[in-house]
């Protein structure tokens, strides 16, 4: 009796050590950004283009969810200097998270609004909502709710992302009325 290993176990020992690997790359990202050792590779950027870029990226899901993606960027923000694809995965993060809690005929807005000579970004969604015990720890690495699937390091790497553009980030929920999760970053002049 030789094991032969089907396409099925195949598959899923490839999703296990492609879900490895990124769990390995999202440490390395944290660790790096921790010990301010990350590149940034900084652009100026319209804020309005990373709002637009993640509606793009999640258009086709958010669809399939039946949910609403809205972009809301508030007119003549300043430019923000920015590693476009590190602010791009913390904007894709947000709205992923939004999605997995969102239900269907629910709402996604993605906006940026000036504050002082900062942008404010946000993305708040119509889900769930989060627990008042679990807000609290949302950024933290590995905190995730029971029955999330994802590896807990979004939110934490987020945060990171976020600080290292020297910038802040928070979240507010209320259990029943959606989340909202915003993040500043220096606007230049």
């Amino acid at each position: 009796g030789i094991y032969e290993p089907t396409a099925d176990h195949l598959t899923l020992i490839g999703d296990e050590t492609s879900v490895m690997g990124r769990l390995l790359d999202d440490l390395q990202l944290l660790s790096n950004a921790e010990a301010g050792a990350l590149r940034l590779h900084r652009e100026r950027l319209e804020p309005r283009e990373l709002l637009e870029s993640a509606e793009t990226t999640f258009r086709a899901q958010a669809g399939e969810a039946g949910v609403t993606l809205v972009v809301d960027a508030e007119e003549g923000l300043p430019v923000v200097d920015v590693d476009p694809i590190r602010i791009g995965e913390v904007v894709a993060n947000l709205v992923s998270n939004a999605l997995r809690h969102t239900p269907s005929r629910g709402t996604i807005t993605i906006a940026a609004v000036r504050e002082g000579d900062d942008v404010a970004f946000s993305v708040t969604d119509t889900g769930e909502g989060i627990p008042a015990d679990e807000l609290a720890h949302v950024f933290v690495r590995f905190a995730r709710s029971a029955e999330s699937r994802g590896s807990g390091l979004g939110l934490a790497i987020a945060k990171s992302l976020v600080q290292a553009h020297g910038g802040t980030i928070s979240a507010e929920s209320e259990p029943g009325n959606g989340t909202s999760i915003r993040f500043t970053l220096p606007g230049t002049r």
